[in-house]
């Protein structure tokens, strides 16, 4: 009797500890929030602060909350959606690995729709809902209710997902500030449906009092405007707090401080003396990002050209632009620097002039902290005894809080394998990456390993390094270019960018029949984005790119503006 009892205490061991350890974590879905979803990523974030929905706690800091995520597809309705436990997460790899303990949890769905591309392939992406391709904050995304738990290895998880993000609300028409949509006909052919394209646009005081006058288009790139930022018609709202800290520059009252200088802007806008042009910001959100970056892409479609031979001419009819590529300029700040760098280069007749501030990496062999010519992997500089971590952000002082890997990482969970996270590394691969033969973007390098594939790193560079194409071509480029090219970034940029300006600048400096003739510029132990104000703080400047490069911009105008262009004023008459 001794001799059989002690094997089935064995087998009982064995299979509660089996039944214990793949315990499911179950996500079901209330009736009325299943009738349109079909295919997603869900996600299931952990966080040890309750008093913040643990969706908005997922970044690349020591504090962020944990994600796990896994795609699904063909869901029917009335089903519930066992989670996957081997599903990739962030920070903490593995479910399994989990500390024990008391977290707030949230499950999370974001919604994917398909595309039946004009290339043939069928892809299924999340799509920007007017929200700005925020996966977190995307109208029609569903989630649940987070739930105070106290989790332990196995624990069998029941979670139900009953609440839907609403519609997003247009902004409205002002006297100066307009909004308009169109339809591009360019991206909906490569996309399969209807695309559009927006824009808030600022008028010049005076715009309805001289019908005969027309101006200078002035384009502020950079990522999805909810609206026309920084101007203001009344002074700031008395009643705001100066005690609210504001972590990223350390300082107190500083949405009073946004206030002032919106409203300081608009008392320069009505001004007598002030120069008249208009002002646009784009709205190019897309299945990928919040912005498209503004040039042509084998992933994302046409946007250059529908950007610069659709939106901006329909622009330009409707309120009065000039029309011509000598009264066009381009500015922004990270991804609007490089925008406007890249949208003068690949478009040089079409603009007179780029002021690209802090920009995203413009020479590939400083992609961020990686050169992807000559590195093997993007997270590891590898000796024959050790590998470094390389790193991915840091403070004015050189000290490192993320790593290229964790960032990576959090993409990763977020998205998936296919850059659908909506976040920085996914959308460089869309942009710059070929399509592969999935439909989906060839990553640049493996997204858990940090492998480069040098292949891929040809056609980035062939395609979308600027400092490479502007050397490659200059003899065509050079003439189209000259006087046009001004970059600034600070020299210690918390994403390395500096580093890919220092090996642009040498080239520019090397250029001659003609010499470049434009002026790159640094701050000293400024962060991102520093935009060239040598004497202001960064938190100063970069509420004030409209105004920043007007006297550089006058005397490119005195140099290639016909005679008739009133360069007092920056008007031109036309009867």
């Amino acid at each position: 009797m001794k001799r059989l009892f002690l094997p089935l205490i064995g087998l009982w061991l064995i299979f509660s500890c089996q039944s214990t350890e793949h315990a499911p974590i179950t996500i079901q879905i209330n009736p009325e929030l299943q009738s349109d979803l079909k295919d997603g990523r869900l996600l299931l974030i952990f966080s040890t602060n309750p008093d913040v929905e643990p969706r908005f706690g997922i970044n690349d800091r020591a504090t962020t909350n944990q994600v796990f995520g896994m795609d699904f597809e063909n869901y029917h309705s009335g089903e519930a959606i066992n989670f996957d436990k081997d599903s990739f997460g962030y920070p903490v790899e593995n479910i399994e690995s989990l500390p024990e303990g008391d977290y707030t949890i949230q499950a999370f769905i974001q919604k994917h729709e398909t595309f039946n591309r004009e290339d043939g392939h069928t892809v299924k992406l999340p799509m920007d809902q007017g929200e700005g391709r925020q996966w977190a904050r995307a109208p029609n995304n569903i989630y649940s209710t987070p739930q105070q738990i106290k989790w332990s290895k196995g624990k069998a998880l029941e979670l139900t997902i009953d609440q839907i993000i609403p519609p997003v609300d247009e902004p409205e028409d002002t006297e100066y500030i307009k909004h308009i949509k169109i339809k591009s006909e360019k991206l909906s052919e490569f996309w399969g449906r209807d695309m559009y394209l927006g824009a808030h646009v600022l008028l010049p005081e005076g715009f309805n009092e001289n019908p005969n006058q027309y101006y200078p288009l002035m384009v502020f790139h950079g990522h999805f405007p909810s609206d026309f930022g920084g101007f203001r018609t009344i002074p700031p709202d008395p009643n705001l707090p100066e005690d609210n800290y504001n972590a990223r520059f350390g300082i107190y009252g500083y949405e009073k401080i946004q206030q002032q200088e919106a409203y300081d802007f608009y008392q320069k806008w009505i001004s007598p003396d002030f120069k008249r042009f208009i002002v646009i910001e784009i709205q190019h959100a897309n299945p990928y990002y919040d912005d498209s970056y503004a040039v042509n892409s084998e992933n994302l479609g046409p946007y250059g050209d529908a950007i610069t031979y659709e939106l901006i001419p329909y622009i330009e009819e409707q309120f009065r632009g000039i029309g011509e590529g000598w009264s066009r300029f381009l500015y922004g700040g990270s991804t609007g620097g490089w925008e406007a760098l890249a949208v003068q280069v690949f478009y040089p007749d079409e603009y007179n002039g780029c002021f690209a501030a802090c920009p995203d990496p413009i020479d590939f062999r400083a992609y961020t902290s990686v050169n992807i010519y000559e590195d093997e992997n993007a997270y590891y500089q590898t000796g024959p005894f050790r590998n470094t971590l390389r790193p991915g952000h840091r403070n004015y002082l050189g000290h490192v809080d993320a790593m290229l890997r964790d960032m990576n990482h959090r993409e990763l969970a977020i998205g998936g394998p296919k850059s659908r996270s909506g976040d920085q590394f996914d959308i460089w691969q869309a942009v710059f990456s070929p399509v592969g033969d999935d439909g989906y973007p060839v990553p640049i390098w493996d997204r858990y390993s940090g492998e480069i594939d040098p292949v891929v790193a040809d056609y980035w560079r062939e395609n979308y390094d600027l400092r490479h194409i502007m050397e490659r071509d200059w003899k065509t480029l050079g003439p189209k270019l000259e006087g046009k090219i001004h970059i600034y970034c600070g020299d210690m940029d918390n994403y390395y960018l500096n580093n890919a300006v220092y090996l642009t600048e040498e080239f520019l400096e090397k250029t001659e029949n003609p010499y470049y003739d434009g002026e790159v510029a640094y701050g000293d132990r400024a962060e991102h984005c520093w935009n060239g104000d040598p004497d202001l703080p960064n938190y100063i400047s970069r509420l004030r790119y409209n105004t920043l490069y007007l006297d550089k911009i006058q005397k490119r105008l005195e140099n290639s503006a016909p005679s008739n262009f009133n360069l007092k004023n920056w008007t031109l008459t036309k009867n």
